[in-house]
């Protein structure tokens, strides 16, 4: 039988509470299965969001890029949507941020994130 092992957690509201910042929505690891969220609450959201330095609409315009870079649509969605919601970007700057990185990502990844921005967009106005 294996033991499951779960992080440090010295405080898990910072994490908790980093979490609903960046994305206007909480997780509780102990209600899910396995260690991944906990992690995900503790570590990156706990640790790594929380370290000053950059603040919240650096690090997302940061994660925005890499998602582009490796193709990650979906995840694309939930940057957008909260970038907009939490006011850190106007639907035109979305946009912007796609044209820039269509030129270090290339066109097929590109193309997936403008599918991305459009669809939240779109949504947006459907409301």
């Amino acid at each position: 039988m294996s033991e499951t092992r779960r992080p440090p957690r010295p405080d898990r509201s910072t994490g908790l509470d980093k979490m609903q910042a960046v994305y206007n929505f909480r997780v509780d690891p102990d209600a899910m299965e396995g260690d991944f969220v906990a992690y995900t609450v503790d570590h990156l959201f706990g640790d790594v969001w929380a370290r000053p330095g950059l603040d919240i609409p650096q690090r997302r315009l940061l994660t925005i890029g890499v998602l582009a870079a490796l193709g990650q649509t979906d995840l694309l969605d939930v940057q957008f949507q909260s970038a907009l919601d939490n006011g850190e970007l106007t639907e035109d700057q979305v946009r912007e941020v796609v044209l820039h990185l269509t030129h270090y990502v290339g066109w097929p990844l590109a193309t997936g994130a403008n599918a991305a921005a459009e669809r939240v967009i779109a949504r947006r106005h459907q409301t």
